[in-house]
């Protein structure tokens, strides 16, 4: 396996890499029925679309603003009319777990020195919540919201937060993420990258690839020196 040398950071992307959206949904299967892996992935798809539209149109709104206009764009798409269920998907959110293998590999990051950060398009309420519920808190050193800039990822001032913070040159970094667009984004930005590509996806068609891809972050902390 390819090494990467001279990481002193570790930089997670929060929602897909580090916490487990489909479970939302899972979740609340009962009542979303045959629907729910479509929803799940129209809810998702238009969380990201809203953030990029509003950074582009100069009309930021936080994460947690655009995760409601997007729930219910989607339950409209679906011609679901239940506030009840609503309630219940957006609490689920709220309190996100993260994936099993999580808690093992910051801990291991930890024990061999390695810093940890998450950087995430969330609002920071959001990251507090999904960490505390996580039980991650002890593992990650800094996390970093886009809600400071009130604009979002992939734009390059995002990532910059880091480095300003952080007081590191961008090869002592190395970015994760399960999302192809912020492997590019971060990649475009000078970053390290680590795509974990959990779900068989395909890379993006740009001349930004990551340095080295997963199937899950259990395979990262071995690759880092």
């Amino acid at each position: 396996m390819e090494k990467l040398k001279n990481i002193k950071l570790c930089v997670f992307d929060a929602y897909g890499t580090l916490f487990d959206i489909n479970s939302v949904t899972k979740m609340n299967c009962e009542k979303l029925g045959d629907i729910a892996e479509p929803f799940s992935k129209l809810w998702r798809s238009k969380q990201l679309e809203y953030s990029w539209l509003r950074s582009l149109m100069n009309r930021y709104e936080d994460f947690w603003y655009i995760t409601k206009e997007s729930l219910d764009y989607a339950m409209d798409y679906f011609n679901i009319k239940d506030e009840l269920l609503k309630l219940k998907l957006l609490n689920t959110y709220e309190n996100i777990n993260c994936y099993e293998e999580v808690p093992e590999v910051l801990s291991e990051l930890k024990e061999r020195k390695i810093s940890t950060a998450i950087l995430s398009n969330a609002s920071p309420n959001m990251l507090n919540k999904a960490v505390k519920n996580s039980k991650i808190a002890q593992y990650i050193d800094n996390s970093f919201s886009a809600d400071s800039l009130k604009i979002y990822k992939p734009y390059s001032s995002v990532y910059i937060l880091v480095v300003e913070k952080c007081n590191l040159v961008k090869n002592e970094i190395l970015f994760i993420s399960c999302n192809t667009w912020d492997v590019v984004g971060a990649k475009s930005f000078g970053f390290n990258v680590a795509w974990i590509n959990r779900f068989n996806g395909k890379k993006e068609v740009l001349p930004f690839e990551p340095d080295i891809e997963f199937k899950s972050l259990i395979e990262l902390p071995s690759s880092v020196l």
